[in-house]
């Protein structure tokens, strides 16, 4: 009798960590695709843009003008990312037994909803109900080679 409730106990306890890693698995998801999604004001600065030239700096070692449309692309997929990152982990956070998952399904359900997050603020941007900050005031123009690492 007692070894059946030590088994019966030992497998609850097993079951309780087993939720509890998941559910610490993702929590730490979440804050990972916090800290990458643009959800917040200050992580362009300290994570996605770094992460931009980055990938822009290793396209332009095979093509010095794939600099800007990969720093562009790897600014994209690293909000997309942190999307999706924060999904997954809300998914491990509130369900309380695991279901099996559709990567697939959830991919492009996060593909989709950061398309259409981008859609969005583009259309707030184009029709002036966002504004961009005036960066180069009094006529001074932009010079974008003044960020590229080639020559």
């Amino acid at each position: 009798m007692q070894t059946k409730l030590f088994l019966i106990v030992k497998m609850l306890q097993n079951v309780n960590t087993v939720n509890f890693l998941r559910k610490l698995k993702g929590m730490i998801l979440v804050g990972l695709g916090f800290l990458l999604s643009p959800l917040s004001w200050w992580n362009d600065l300290f994570f996605n843009l770094p992460l931009a030239y980055f990938f822009g700096y290793i396209c332009s070692q095979f093509s010095a003008n794939l600099f800007l449309p990969c720093a562009i692309a790897g600014y994209w997929f690293s909000n997309v990312l942190g999307i999706l990152l924060m999904q997954i982990g809300v998914l491990d956070v509130v369900q309380e037994q695991p279901q099996e998952r559709n990567f697939k399904k959830e991919l492009l359900m996060g593909l989709a909803s950061s398309t259409i997050y981008t859609v969005i603020i583009l259309l707030l941007l184009q029709f002036n109900i966002l504004n961009t900050p005036d960066l180069f005031a009094e006529g001074q123009s932009f010079n974008i080679k003044l960020f590229l690492p080639i020559d």
